[in-house]
């Protein structure tokens, strides 16, 4: 069963919440920003201010790097930032995206 688009934008938005309360940032998932895809949705996010301003001067952040709700299973992917956005879209169709053999290297 697929989660409908606002069940996936509710999980976008808890996600984007827990990182506000994390880092102390007023953060919020940028406005007509995200991507539709058949398996999800893709987000990006940042301060409050800079979602009204886009000034890259008002306190953009370094590391918030945009993610994939998965419209199946509600799961977060977390994309990288080494790379442009396209390059991780290609890699997650792939299925190499995330490769956990990888990744579980630094857990």
């Amino acid at each position: 069963m697929m989660l409908k688009e606002q069940e996936v934008i509710e999980i976008a938005k808890n996600h984007v919440k827990n990182q506000s309360e994390k880092s102390g940032y007023d953060l919020v998932i940028l406005d007509n920003a995200e991507i539709k895809k058949p398996y999800g949705i893709i987000f990006r996010y940042n301060t409050k201010k800079f979602n009204q301003t886009r000034d890259y001067n008002d306190k953009t952040l370094i590391g918030n790097t945009p993610f994939l709700v998965e419209n199946k299973t509600g799961k977060i992917i977390i994309f990288g930032s080494s790379q442009d956005l396209d390059y991780y879209i290609k890699e997650y169709e792939a299925g190499r995206w995330p490769d956990m053999s990888r990744l579980s290297d630094f857990q």
